[in-house]
């Protein structure tokens, strides 16, 4: 009987024995479901403690983590997902002491996704009389073509920044070379006191600039050491200094501007990713040896120019064949064709000759902008290539404002307004011939005090709409303001397109008309003075409605993205109107008296309308003047100019501009 009780006992404790083993011993899957925890974690010293001893005795933990590591931010590895799926019920391993499990990995890369299947391989082993799973460990766990002995690499594919060319194809921001101008070291010494000042004076650089670069903390002896790019077209200046001992003259990839400053303000130039911006851009791809758009189209447009950097990764294996493990090619940005024509905007710009102003020029039928100048302006070139702190001072402290974009400001518009005013006027009923008794240069409400309307002329008859607007008579149309009223006159501004937002890919500030508070200031308004202010390329684009039936084109400057609608402002005057406004705007280049006249030697079909602001602090005073032609073609329009120039109160006011135009309007108009 007590043997019985005896076997019943042990039969029990094996039972329970048995029951605790399958219960509580761990699982390969537990183990592998942890590692591959820490493994997203990318917790590689945590890791290292899930390893086998045979994995430990070839890899060391600082190997181990420092592999990982060093692996993982070489090629940039983003978004790690390592998938385990641990089945709902455990398995059975019965006396097994190695197990493989799938896992599948997931990264991104600099080179594109990787995404690989792996099976992992437990091996059961015993620690501080402990049993538990183990991860039998080598380099194919990070990349599965990866061989112990072997290294990851990375090769970059820049991107090849889009270039901007004009209408005809012309190049306004190129893909070009440079010369790179460069000392090396070794090959100065003892020759220091000789070459360095000879360098200088040839690169309009100090010898404290040049020793500086020569000492920077990464510079060894037989390095060359860049010191300054030059332009290309500069070929007799590098052959020069190619033969001073210890220079070198190397060709490099740079942008290049042809039409330099006559473009400048539009197109922008590039230069290195600031820290600011890689913080504003983080995400998009740039780094720290990028460069980025930095004004103008170049900086409007780069998302479109940029491109993106292609790279590699891949291992190189002992036979020297490579293993690609991903492999992304750069894409280059994109072309961009404008709709300037660059001969255009290059005339335009050359006949200011320095003074300063805007100008735009467009196509009055569809709407393409053909040229935007601002003047004076800079070279980008020297942007790109490095410019000097004492040119940017120079250029900063500079009384014409190089620096300042006029074709995106607004100006008082002066008499160009006049055009406008009299539309509105018609649409609001005025009849044209009506004249008005107007006598002497001066005139004022009977209850104003301190305020007066002067106007240039006196033709020494009462005065019409046309008449008006061929002697361009500031008394008429600050009359005509008067009577429309503050109301139905700032309503037919805004029916031209003032207070909006200009429907154009470059940013230009809004047109606008102050506070018209009083009966003064709505006067001074009729006639483009006031606060009224109005950019060059709202000008153009008002003077559209009197070619268009009374409506203002939807402006554009990129080829291929001609705006859904062709009229930016529909019957901001009827047809009947404008055609009435065209009438009268051609008198004032054909009729004798006109302020335009002198337009009329060219024997061209146009209409126009010159304009003088006078800017100054307070009534009585004098001041400067700004002064404005807008003309155009009326057979077969193809070209609506309006240019304006500063500072004309000693050149004759806006016959300076009619004479500046000119050439311009001979060249492209003439037949």
């Amino acid at each position: 009987m007590k043997k019985l009780l005896l076997v019943s006992s042990l039969i029990l404790t094996g039972i329970l024995l048995l029951a605790g083993c399958s219960n509580n011993d761990p699982k390969p899957e537990d183990r592998l479901a942890a590692y591959t925890k820490l493994w997203n974690e990318k917790k590689f010293d945590q890791m290292y403690s899930y390893l086998s001893d045979d994995t430990k005795q070839k890899v060391s933990k600082k190997q181990f983590t420092e592999r990982y590591t060093k692996i993982y931010k070489g090629v940039e590895a983003e978004n790690l997902k390592v998938t385990y799926k641990k089945p709902k019920e455990p398995k059975d391993h019965g006396d097994k002491k190695n197990v493989s499990l799938p896992i599948s990995v997931k990264m991104d890369t600099i080179a594109g996704q990787v995404s690989f299947e792996k099976s992992a391989k437990l091996v059961q082993q015993e620690k501080d009389d402990k049993t538990n799973w183990y991860l039998d460990w080598n380099a194919s766990y990070i990349f599965p073509q990866l061989k112990d002995d072997e290294k990851v690499s990375v090769q970059t594919y820049p991107a090849v920044r889009g270039e901007i060319v004009d209408r005809n194809e012309r190049g306004l921001a190129m893909n070009g070379t440079a010369g790179e101008v460069g000392i090396v070291p070794e090959q100065l010494k003892g020759k220091e006191s000789i070459v360095l000042p000879q360098v200088a004076s040839l690169l309009n650089m100090t010898t404290d600039e040049i020793k500086k670069k020569l000492n920077q903390p990464w510079v060894q002896p037989n390095y060359i050491v860049p010191i300054k790019k030059l332009p290309a077209d500069q070929t007799a200046l590098m052959t020069k200094l190619s033969g001073i001992t210890s220079v070198s003259v190397q060709e490099i990839n740079e942008r290049v501007y042809p039409y330099k400053e006559a473009t400048a303000h539009l197109i922008g130039y590039i230069g290195p990713v600031s820290a600011e911006d890689l913080k504003k851009l983080k995400g998009k791809g740039y780094t720290a040896n990028d460069t980025i758009g930095k004004r103008g189209l170049e900086q409007i447009l780069e998302d479109r120019l940029k491109g993106s950097a292609g790279a590699k990764v891949y291992i190189k294996g002992d036979n020297g064949q490579e293993k690609v493990i991903a492999d992304h090619p750069a894409k280059e940005g994109e072309t961009i064709t404008l709709t300037i024509d660059a001969e255009l905007q290059k005339s335009i710009y050359k006949q200011y000759k320095g003074e300063t102003g805007s100008a735009a020029a467009i196509q009055p039928m569809t709407g393409e902008a053909l040229a935007l100048v601002s003047s004076p302006s800079f070279n980008p070139n020297k942007y790109v290539l490095g410019i000097s702190g004492e040119e940017q001072k120079a250029l900063e402290n500079n009384p014409g404002k190089p620096l300042l974009n006029r074709f995106s400001s607004t100006y008082a518009p002066g008499s160009t307004i006049k055009a406008i005013t009299a539309s509105v006027a018609l649409k609001n009923g005025v009849n044209s011939n009506k004249a008005l008794d107007i006598k002497g240069l001066h005139w004022q409400k009977s209850n104003w005090k301190d305020h007066s309307i002067t106007r240039v002329s006196d033709p020494g008859k009462p005065v019409n709409m046309t008449d008006a607007l061929i002697y361009s008579d500031n008394i008429y149309f600050a009359r005509q303001a008067l009577d429309l009223g503050t109301k139905k006159f700032t309503s037919g501004l805004e029916s031209f397109g003032f207070k909006d937002k200009l429907p154009f890919e470059y940013p230009i500030t809004g047109s606008s008309y102050g506070s018209i508070d009083s009966e003064g200031r709505l006067a001074d308004s009729g006639y483009g003075q006031g606060q009224v202010q109005m950019s060059s390329l709202h000008v153009a684009l008002a003077y559209t409605a009197f070619l268009n039936q009374g409506n203002i084109v939807s402006p554009y400057l990129i080829e291929g993205k001609q705006p859904a609608q062709k009229f930016w402002k529909q019957n901001a005057a009827s047809p009947k109107e404008a055609a009435q406004v065209l009438n009268m705007l051609k008198q004032v280049v054909n009729n004798p008296h006109g302020t335009a006249h002198a337009a009329s030697k060219l024997k061209i079909p146009l209409a126009g309308k010159t304009g003088t602001a006078e800017l100054k602090m307070s009534q009585g005073e004098s001041g400067t003047e700004n002064g404005w032609f807008v003309a155009m073609n009326t057979d077969h329009p193809k070209l609506l100019m309006a240019w304006m120039m500063e500072g004309l109160q000693n050149k004759g006011g806006s016959h300076h501009v009619v004479d500046k135009m000119e050439p311009v309007l001979k060249k492209y108009l003439k037949k």
